[in-house]
């Protein structure tokens, strides 16, 4: 499937055009539909299928089209690496879209860590964090949520068994009720089936 078959925003499509993505994914051709139509979403694939961009295209696209965008979009990762990675995707597609993104992850430096209390106090399109580190945002105050419309978990499994259950339910205490959520799995074992029916709504 072409990705000028999505109906994308023109300056998203050009970017994927200029970074040389012409055709979808089979994962990307499933969800983009799902998440574009605004549905909760569970979708199992492996690093490597084009998982990423199956959630941040149509999130990105659905940024691009509304003016009140502060705090917009949640992405949790599991590790400072891959929420790093799902950064750089951001802004090689944010040089065309003008949308904005924050990592939120431990282990920085005092330099990283006012950086990103400052971009926080002034808000942005998409955060990605891990859990950790955002709660201690969240718990201070600094950080408000209370507006977001879309919340990606990556890798789900892999925070499960990394022990962050507890962080992650802390962390949707601090989300509105209503809002698009999309949960992405390695694999389905009974317990990423049961955190999804505690966050989605008719995935």
């Amino acid at each position: 499937m072409d990705f000028k078959d999505f109906n994308f925003n023109p300056d998203l499509l050009e970017g994927l055009l200029a970074m040389g993505f012409r055709n979808a994914t089979p994962i990307q051709e499933q969800a983009i539909p799902l998440i574009l139509a605004d549905k909760d979403l569970i979708a199992c694939a492996q690093t490597g299928t084009g998982k990423t961009g199956a959630y941040l295209l149509p999130v990105m696209n659905k940024i691009s089209l509304q003016e009140n965008r502060h705090n917009n979009t949640l992405i949790l990762a599991p590790t400072r690496e891959l929420a790093q990675q799902i950064d750089l995707q951001v802004e090689a597609l944010s040089y065309f879209t003008n949308i904005s993104s924050l990592t939120v992850y431990g282990g920085g430096d005092g330099i990283a860590y006012e950086q990103q209390k400052r971009s926080m106090r002034e808000g942005v399109d998409i955060i990605i964090a891990t859990p950790g580190r955002l709660i201690s945002h969240l718990s201070s105050g600094l950080l408000k949520l209370d507006q977001l419309q879309h919340l990606v978990l990556d890798e789900a499994d892999r925070m499960l068994d990394m022990g962050f259950y507890d962080d992650i339910m802390k962390i949707i205490s601090f989300l509105p009720e209503k809002r698009q959520t999309v949960l992405f799995s390695a694999t389905m074992p009974p317990k990423i089936r049961t955190l999804a029916a505690k966050l989605l709504q008719n995935p």
